[in-house]
């Protein structure tokens, strides 16, 4: 638990206002949302007419906020990682998105982190209730105008990495964050201690990125991420960014995969969110022969869903081009024809790249 405002707001807030200014938000719109206006997306420069960006400071969007408790989750597993020896033709979707539950009828189905931490949240709150009273309270998992990561380096769960991203001295990275804002006042003696960084003279993350998004330590321009590109990025992908993206078809593990500090990393025994063994080195074969119907029941209620069929598809053209595999063609040569741009572009590509392999 942290008291707001923390002493490094002030700090925070300039970094990500001059990130957004930057362009590296790319069309992340919802990161460029303004105080006038918290509710509508904005293209409007931060500190413009139309107010401060709403992520930058609490206050913004929550004026009552006094204290937030933010928890961590880990969310890895005993599967391989992106970077180990792969079947050919195997595609990665990013570790997060693995998950799955088991019905009351023990059938495996898609689960969402969203989901099942808020649940998890909003049962915090109920606690929180009955021992504190009224209080104001906003609970969120990735979908609120905050900066998790910069509360949870505030409330002690680690530090940011040189791969931007939080590290917990014995967790490591692979972790989910949820908040939960109040208005409840936090006791000076009761603030956390600081985790200091200790990432030391390490440069793995930075060397293993295979486009350069992460542009120095500390600093990653989301419009090269993977992660970026192959979901939150809709239509076309340049060019010259495809080759980086190698097989990845939704998200990257990439640095988080070479980081030390989870090499060690304890394995998540939560049955709400376990790993989909599907899911692990899916066949490219197989993701592209899924129609609309198999896409939506193979990932409705998971994290996949957001990238989209056409985005999956897109994805999946793109990590055909940069496996060299010939047997990939006829499928490229339907998609060249695709209506979707995106989709069209990235066929095109990769059958050119696969004809240079001849």
């Amino acid at each position: 638990m942290v008291a707001v405002p923390y002493a490094e707001e002030g700090r925070d807030a300039g970094r990500f206002e001059a990130w957004v200014r930057a362009g590296r938000a790319g069309t992340m719109n919802y990161l460029k949302r303004t105080g006038q206006n918290p509710g509508r997306d904005s293209d409007t420069e931060p500190g413009g007419e139309k107010g401060p960006l709403v992520r930058a400071r609490m206050g913004i969007p929550f004026p009552w906020a006094r204290s937030a408790i933010v928890c961590f989750a880990g969310y890895d597993s005993a599967q391989p990682r992106s970077v180990d020896l792969a079947e050919e033709g195997a595609g990665w979707i990013a570790r997060y998105a693995w998950s799955g539950r088991r019905d009351a009828g023990g059938v495996r189905r898609p689960s969402d982190y969203h989901k099942v931490l808020l649940k998890r949240i909003k049962a915090l709150e109920a606690r929180l209730h009955t021992e504190f009273g009224e209080f104001e309270a906003r609970g969120y998992v990735d979908t609120g105008p905050l900066v998790e990561r910069a509360l949870a380096t505030a409330a002690g769960l680690g530090w940011t990495g040189k791969n931007t991203c939080l590290i917990h001295p014995k967790l490591g990275s692979f972790g989910f964050l949820a908040v939960l804002v109040t208005s409840l006042d936090v006791e000076a003696a009761q603030q956390p201690l600081r985790v200091p960084d200790r990432c030391g003279s390490c440069t793995r993350c930075l060397d293993a990125c295979p486009t350069d998004a992460l542009i120095a330590p500390y600093q990653m321009d989301a419009t090269q991420c993977i992660a970026y590109l192959t979901i939150e990025h809709k239509g076309t992908i340049d060019a010259e960014l495809m080759e980086g993206m190698g097989r990845q078809v939704l998200g990257c593990d990439i640095c988080q995969d070479v980081c030390p500090w989870n090499r060690k990393s304890p394995l998540s025994g939560d049955a709400e969110l376990e790993a989909r063994e599907e899911l692990v080195n899916p066949a490219l074969e197989w993701l592209a022969g899924l129609d609309e119907a198999e896409f939506a029941r193979q990932f409705n209620g998971s994290p996949v869903r957001r990238t989209g069929f056409q985005g999956l598809k897109r994805n999946v053209a793109i990590a055909m081009g940069n496996s060299g595999l010939r047997r990939f063609v006829p499928r490229l040569e339907q998609w060249a024809e695709a209506a979707d741009e995106g989709l069209r572009t990235a066929a095109g590509w990769a059958l050119e790249r696969l004809s240079l392999k001849q």
